[in-house]
């Protein structure tokens, strides 16, 4: 019988101060060449095993072999320019230094398919594999060639179509599209972002997710919550098209936010990944708020479509706090196993 409530994160997690300045969303690296290498699968080692202590069902990279979970991939595509970044406001929210798109985009080899490989040595345990959506990768850089977001969208999604491909025949279980940008240009999900997102999933027999949170733990984003109102309802907006899509897990942030639990409801058919984790504190939850979010979810969605999740990435945080974190969303989960059980 297959596992009630199966427990994963959302991607990213602390990485070992060896390998880069801690707390920090794009920390340089402080090894180089084969040492760089060694240190990134000793990490992802690292963080396996902490997924496994803890409980975590379904286990991921914890993204230890890139810096950035949008512009690690974006860095690696031909028609870009990483070395002269310009600065650019993502999602209306803060400015960044990014990559810049200088000629038409495409994917001359594979990002992250050795990693993959790698990690599926390394354990038996379902494996999901976090990439940027079209999306979100649009937002996340500067356009000097294209100069139409839909179009430079669709480019990205056929190079990610090529990356997630290999994934899958690396031995990926479920491949996640992170598409923070779908809860901002809500507009814009609806003309073409959830099509972009198709194109990039195109061909796939692996189970296909699409990560839509409020950000990491980062003051831009604490920030920018401040000013959403009593309810967030930006959901709303974009389920009714995304139930329709062929995405089959959606992976939302549920827990000390102000979505209203009933949009679930607008998911029928759908598993989703309910975000029980709050990665914008230090606070840890207990087993039993964890429970609690997820009695609320069953309010609105079966037992069998409910995967307890990370709210979004937890690499800005501690390793300590990390851990915690993860330990109580899987005793939270089994606590409602128990109940259910009885």
């Amino acid at each position: 019988m297959k596992k009630l409530f199966p427990t994963s994160t959302a991607g990213s997690l602390p990485k070992p101060t060896w390998l880069a300045e801690p707390e920090k969303l794009w920390s340089p690296w402080k090894l180089e060449g084969k040492a760089l290498l060694n240190g990134k699968q000793d990490a992802l080692r690292v963080s396996l095993q902490e997924q496994t202590v803890a409980g975590i069902d379904i286990v991921s990279d914890g993204e230890q072999t890139r810096q950035h979970f949008v512009t690690t991939f974006i860095e690696n595509l031909s028609g870009v320019d990483f070395e002269n970044k310009k600065t650019v406001r993502i999602r209306d929210r803060y400015d960044a230094s990014v990559p810049g798109v200088i000629g038409p985009v495409s994917r001359q080899k594979s990002v992250f398919v050795e990693d993959a490989k790698f990690l599926r040595s390394q354990t038996d345990q379902p494996i999901k594999w976090a990439l940027p959506g079209p999306m979100t990768m649009v937002d996340t850089l500067y356009d000097d060639y294209y100069q139409d977001r839909k179009t430079l969208a669709f480019e990205f999604a056929k190079a990610l179509n090529e990356e997630a491909r290999e994934l899958q025949a690396a031995g990926v279980d479920i491949i996640q599209f992170d598409e923070p940008a779908f809860n901002v240009f809500l507009d814009e999900v609806n003309d073409w972002g959830i099509e972009a997102l198709e194109r990039a999933t195109e061909g796939l027999t692996c189970e296909t997710a699409v990560h839509i949170c409020y950000g990491y733990g980062i003051k831009a984003n604490t920030d920018w919550k401040k000013t959403l109102g009593a309810e967030w309802r930006h959901y709303e907006t974009t389920f009714p098209a995304i139930q329709k899509s062929s995405i089959n897990i959606v992976s939302l942030e549920c827990h000390n936010g102000r979505v209203p639990m009933e949009v679930l409801t607008l998911l029928k058919g759908k598993k989703i990944m309910v975000g029980a984790i709050d990665v914008a504190t230090d606070t840890i939850e207990t087993p039993e708020e964890v429970a609690a979010t997820l009695r609320e979810a069953l309010k609105y969605a079966d037992a069998d479509k409910i995967y307890p999740c990370t709210n979004c990435g937890m690499a800005p945080l501690s390793r300590e706090i990390a851990r915690q974190k993860l330990q109580a969303l899987a005793a939270g989960a089994e606590i409602i196993r128990r109940e259910l059980a009885d």
